[in-house]
């Protein structure tokens, strides 16, 4: 166990949407885990699987339809007072997926990141703008240039710069580079690295790319069908996967030498995916599980602990 109190602590956190006609979509439904101070915990897993919704959800984006949301032993649905809402806001931030599509382009650069420090009376003006540019890798007088004259590598490094621009505590960092070239992935991951090194900051790392997910995360959630099925720290997580879907992913992974990559063995993932709409009881994964029993069918499966901070969600490994 872990002596220090979490920063951010999720407690059976749910979110459905009603879909009308067609029932209620759960997209987030039960997942629990914690993020301590100055730590990164990567959400990884299929496009649909709620990574997205979990983290909007946890910034309060979204209302929770069930479960509790701690920041600093703090539940945020319990924030009455104006002045602790403001605060949980401003200490809260979130980069976005689309660097085109997540900045205004009616609205100079200086303009853009001093919309947050002007909402929450953050001093510094133009020099403080100039220093968060240096910090994130860009000339300071880009200032009064727009987004339309930037590049995407550029204009995520913006979309940081922004959410730094207000001293927040924690970011969710929402598929921050899969908009962007394969050359450029990779710098703006070691920039997020050195920002939270120098700046004490702690992210909610939410992605498709299990190997960027390794490089900057302390410890890794795999979710499936708006559920988390396993957890563990990121070097267990990658040595020894436990749920078949998480062996399935990793071993997908492209390997960068020729010879290694034809020779790996990816594992299928047969079967139908399911819908996460008026789902039942049950394992959602059982449809393209080859192991799935009877009980997968019958009982949705928790997560437990199997080794030491290693928690995995499945009937067949717990009778194993």
């Amino acid at each position: 166990m872990n002596s220090r109190e979490p920063l951010v602590k999720v407690e059976h956190l749910k979110k459905y949407f009603n879909m009308r006609k067609k029932g209620v979509l759960k997209a987030v439904d039960d997942v629990s885990f914690e993020i301590y101070p100055g730590e990164t915990v990567g959400l990884v897993g299929e496009s649909g699987c709620g990574k997205t919704t979990c983290g909007r959800t946890i910034l309060g984006l979204y209302p929770a339809t069930e479960g509790k949301i701690e920041f600093q032993g703090k539940d945020i649905s319990q924030l009455k007072d104006k002045k602790e809402i403001i605060e949980f806001k401003k200490n809260v931030q979130m980069i976005f997926q689309d660097p085109y599509a997540s900045l205004n382009p009616r609205m100079t650069v200086g303009d853009i990141i001093a919309e947050g420090m002007i909402n929450h009376h953050v001093p510094g003006g133009n020099d403080r703008i100039q220093e968060l540019l240096a910090m994130v890798g860009l000339n300071k007088e880009y200032t009064n240039r727009f987004p339309h004259e930037f590049s995407g590598g550029q204009r995520q490094r913006i979309g940081i710069a922004r959410a730094l621009a207000v001293d927040p505590k924690f970011i969710v960092c929402d598929e921050p580079i899969s908009a962007l070239d394969v050359s450029i992935q990779a710098q703006v991951v070691n920039l997020l690295v050195r920002l939270q090194e120098q700046l004490g900051l702690t992210y909610l790392f939410i992605a498709h790319d299990l190997s960027m997910v390794k490089h900057i995360s302390d410890h890794v959630g795999v979710m499936y069908m708006g559920q988390l099925v396993e957890f563990s720290s990121s070097n267990e997580l990658y040595k020894h996967p436990a749920h078949f879907y998480t062996k399935a992913l990793l071993s997908a992974i492209p390997i960068p030498d020729p010879k290694l990559e034809k020779t790996k063995t990816v594992l299928p993932l047969e079967g139908e995916v399911g819908s996460p709409i008026n789902c039942g009881p049950g394992c959602r994964f059982m449809s393209r599980c080859k192991y799935a029993t009877e009980q997968c069918g019958i009982a949705t499966p928790e997560l437990k602990e199997i080794g030491k901070g290693h928690f995995v969600a499945c009937h067949v490994l717990e009778n194993a």
